[in-house]
């Protein structure tokens, strides 16, 4: 009996899979238990529409990411900080730093967790940073980190 998984089970198959189950697995545990539907032509059209909905929604936020990445080609965002007479920053700019940063000066809200960043920047001047803004969208922005 082909069913249509309603959840992820281990060792069977993920949310939204298409599977041939035995008609007494089907019957006598995924149907109550509420984990799966009958692949009928109902429930076939509907997980089409969701999966076209989803690809929908990937579609636009793919865009908006490469929106954000050709806005950020264009910033260079200056950060001020405490530093040494050597150019040696007290501390570092961190990656939330320059998330704050980013939204205080250009009003554009990214998370610190999708800022690339190796290590934290100790020194003055500009260095460019890489933001993952997107499954293969890749922004870089300047960032300019200057004394006080």
């Amino acid at each position: 009996m082909k069913v249509i998984l309603k959840a992820d089970i281990k060792g069977v198959g993920k949310k939204d899979e298409i599977i041939n189950a035995s008609d007494g697995y089907a019957r006598n545990f995924l149907f109550p238990k509420n984990l799966a539907v009958e692949a009928n032509s109902e429930n076939m059209s509907k997980l089409k529409a969701k999966q076209d909905s989803l690809k929908f929604q990937k579609n636009q936020e793919k865009e908006e990411a490469i929106r954000i990445s050709d806005k950020l080609k264009r910033i260079s965002l200056r950060i001020k900080v405490k530093a040494g007479e050597n150019g040696k920053i007290f501390g570092g700019v961190s990656t939330k730093e320059i998330s704050k940063e980013l939204e205080l000066q250009h009003g554009i809200n990214i998370d610190k967790k999708k800022i690339d960043l190796k290590e934290t920047i100790k020194t003055l001047g500009v260095h460019n940073v890489e933001i993952k803004l997107f499954e293969g969208v890749i922004g870089i922005l300047k960032v300019d980190v200057v004394s006080e």
